[in-house]
């Protein structure tokens, strides 16, 4: 099909910064739809770039824009504003002791890099350990530690990145169990990684639900003794909750159901709904410690008062309009109908995660597990042209696996309709 003229125009200025360009030119969004200039309404499963939690342009978050463009946007980086100090004392409140301080930068990557960093001049070690298949940024140190499919070509990382197996139980990295883990693959990357070391250890970084590698969940026990694990070693605990954040997994933060908590809390794209916002969480002490090491990370707009005014219309939201209850409700019901097309469909292999993040993964068989890319990525054109865009992750080793994370803020009937065109459009590629 010949592009149309608005994507040329676009190739033309634009790098490409993912592959492809979508299709679809979006004129706006509103709740849980996208609309195109053609005319076309879409169904976000995606909530964006995974941001826009609580459905796109939620009025309260417009209203806290507007509310923002009267009081200031931008300050020098040392100047504080109400709205940022009110953000940290609210954040702080919604979190256990021990993750008392704040810093607000813009993106994920960023809140990463804070962390590490901080991290590094606490332990006055360097090395940091991730799970393989993770993501946490684009950006130098944060790219370091994300093992998915962006690290070939651009030479090496930044010294002392070592690796750990993901607890992936649908396919045992280490080919030791099937589909209960029981941490055998923790015990051996951490042998691993302890003969690699130099002996300054700094960090170990995770998510709690690994997303970009598929939906991979942490039961609590595995944490509990990755946690053992990184005390022992004396290194400190960072924990991503980029996308699982602000009510997605039906608690406020994925922690919860871990019965652990992180020595550094990372939050972004469901902290600003659609805005860049993010932020690192840690202790006193930890804080403290760096502050008298002269530790600095200044940024242009660190501390920006218009995202923080979008910061608290967010928790306003999350506890007013009790979001996470809505996405264990609504994630539970979403689950089951997955489950139902499971049982229909051979080429769904595994429906796995919590709450409103959702995996569906791609097989040929199920017997064989072996991914099918393309049928999947054929489903996913499939879904679009049919109103519902769907988000597939491919990651080395870990299959093609159906990202499914629609706005928390969901109706039952939406979700049917999801479903719905999703059984068609497996029943047409498979055809």
């Amino acid at each position: 099909m010949d592009k149309p003229n608005w994507l040329k125009e676009a190739e033309d200025t634009l790098i490409r910064y993912c592959g492809d360009f979508s299709p679809s030119l979006v004129e706006k969004a509103k709740g849980s739809y996208i609309y195109t200039k053609d005319g076309r309404k879409i169904l976000d499963f995606t909530s964006g770039q995974m941001c826009s939690v609580y459905g796109h342009n939620h009025e309260k978050i417009v209203q806290a824009i507007k509310t923002a463009t009267d009081e200031s946007i931008h300050l020098l980086s040392t100047m504080l504003s109400p709205s940022v100090i009110e953000l940290s004392k609210q954040l702080v409140d919604l979190l256990p002791e021990g993750l008392d301080k704040s810093i607000f930068v813009n993106t994920g990557s960023e809140s990463n890099e804070v962390a590490i960093r901080m991290a590094k001049l606490t332990s006055g070690g360097f090395e940091v350990i991730g799970f393989l298949g993770s993501w946490h940024g684009m950006t130098a140190g944060a790219q370091s530690s994300t093992y998915s499919q962006t690290r070939k070509g651009y030479g090496p990382v930044i010294p002392g990145n070592l690796s750990i197996p993901a607890p992936y139980a649908y396919r045992c990295p280490i080919k030791h169990c099937k589909n209960k883990c029981d941490n055998s693959c923790l015990e051996v990357g951490m042998g691993m990684v302890d003969q690699q070391s130099v002996g300054a250890y700094a960090a170990c970084i995770i998510e709690p639900v690994l997303s970009a590698a598929g939906i991979v969940e942490l039961a609590p026990e595995y944490l509990q003794k990755l946690k053992e694990l990184c005390e022992e070693r004396g290194l400190y605990l960072i924990l991503d909750e980029a996308q699982t954040g602000f009510g997605r997994l039906g608690v406020n933060f994925g922690f919860e159901l871990l019965d652990t908590k992180p020595d550094f809390l990372t939050l972004s794209k469901t902290l600003g709904g659609g805005l860049p916002l993010a932020a690192t969480v840690t202790s006193k002490e930890i804080e403290e410690d760096c502050y008298s090491k002269g530790f600095i990370n200044i940024t242009s707009h660190i501390s920006d008062p218009l995202p923080a005014r979008v910061g608290l219309a967010m928790i306003d939201i999350l506890i007013n309009e009790k979001m996470a209850e809505n996405a264990a409700e609504q994630g539970a019901y979403l689950k089951k109908h997955l489950l139902r097309l499971q049982e229909e469909f051979e080429c769904i292999g595994d429906v796995r995660g919590r709450g409103l993040l959702l995996g569906v993964e791609i097989v040929k068989d199920r017997e064989s597990r072996e991914p099918d890319i393309d049928l999947g990525n054929k489903i996913s054109d499939t879904c679009l042209e049919m109103g519902l865009s769907m988000n597939i992750v491919r990651v080395k080793g870990m299959g093609g696996v159906f990202r499914i994370a629609p706005p928390l803020s969901i109706t039952r009937e939406e979700i049917d309709l999801g479903v719905e065109i999703l059984d068609k459009a497996i029943r047409q590629s498979i055809s």
